[in-house]
């Protein structure tokens, strides 16, 4: 596991665990509850014994009471493969000073890929560059959060990269890292489909403390991956800017848990293991 510039964020997560949020196809073992149901200790629920079911399973004392012989059953438990898809656009270089969103969202694929490894789950990363997918397949094996680090490390944002084709070849877990500046409504769908065919969607929308309050003095807004689109800011419009850009926020929230998508806000002075343990948190006690 890298130290480097990660090795205090490590350290921070180290212990948290990210459950699934439903049931998970039956695979190898594993922390996750799985769809199907098994023998063990654990109680769920009674079934009938069976030709071959271990007696140590019985429940002597309802036997005794009943004459009827039932096994405890459990929910089986498997592993989550997942994928960390991450958003290498132009837009994501900002602001050009750091904290910014690239940064930010370097450490959470970082430090969520730790995360998943320490519970035991299949974890890899997808970079949508502007070169084209960047992909490392979700291992098990010592040495894969190292690789993801350097993984994410030699990559530069630029261009304007699709993100919903990577949905399509993501493990059964998938979690996308952007700021949902590119075609947001091609990559919901994709995890629409994908939430369809059994799967768990994430998405963490990184968002810059100059985007949400922008300085009070006169600037030109470029857009970094369509240098047509500009917008000037100053006194007179940058309330109206804030209000857009919250309703944007709040529309895309809204549309993607409607969609099943378990989506997530981050700014990018956040500090990411607060962020990650955010993340992680299992839904009861979420926010």
């Amino acid at each position: 596991m890298p130290v480097g510039p990660y090795g205090a964020l490590l350290d921070a997560v180290r212990g948290v665990r990210w459950p699934a949020r439903r049931p998970v196809a039956q695979g190898a073992p594993g922390a996750h509850q799985a769809r199907s149901r098994g023998v063990a200790p654990e109680f769920a629920e009674y079934r009938p014994y069976r030709q071959g079911d271990d007696p140590k399973r019985l429940d002597w004392k309802l036997l005794a009471r009943s004459d009827k012989a039932f096994v405890r059953l459990a929910p089986d438990h498997a592993v989550l493969g997942t994928t960390l898809l991450l958003d290498a656009s132009a837009s994501m270089a900002f602001p050009e000073s750091e904290p910014n969103k690239w940064l930010q969202a370097k450490r959470l694929v970082v430090g969520l890929a730790a995360v998943t490894h320490a519970s035991g789950d299949p974890v890899g990363v997808s970079i949508a560059t502007a070169d084209g997918l960047r992909r490392l397949e979700p291992r098990t094996r010592a040495g894969i959060v190292g690789d993801i680090a350097r993984s994410v490390d030699v990559v530069q944002p630029g261009g304007a990269p699709p993100l919903a084709d990577a949905v399509t070849s993501a493990a059964a877990r998938v979690l996308v890292v952007t700021d949902c500046l590119g075609d947001l409504e091609m990559l919901r769908r994709a995890l629409a489909r994908h939430i369809a065919r059994g799967g768990e969607a994430w998405l963490v929308h990184v968002v810059s403390a100059a985007e949400l309050e922008p300085a009070a003095d006169p600037m030109l807004a470029v857009d970094p991956e369509d240098a047509s689109r500009q917008r000037p800011l100053f006194a007179a419009t940058r309330a109206g800017y804030q209000a857009q850009f919250a309703e944007f926020r709040a529309a895309t929230a809204r549309a993607l848990r409607a969609d099943g998508v378990q989506y997530v806000e981050v700014r990018d002075d956040e500090p990411s293991e607060a962020a990650v343990r955010r993340i992680a948190r299992p839904p009861e006690t979420a926010r």
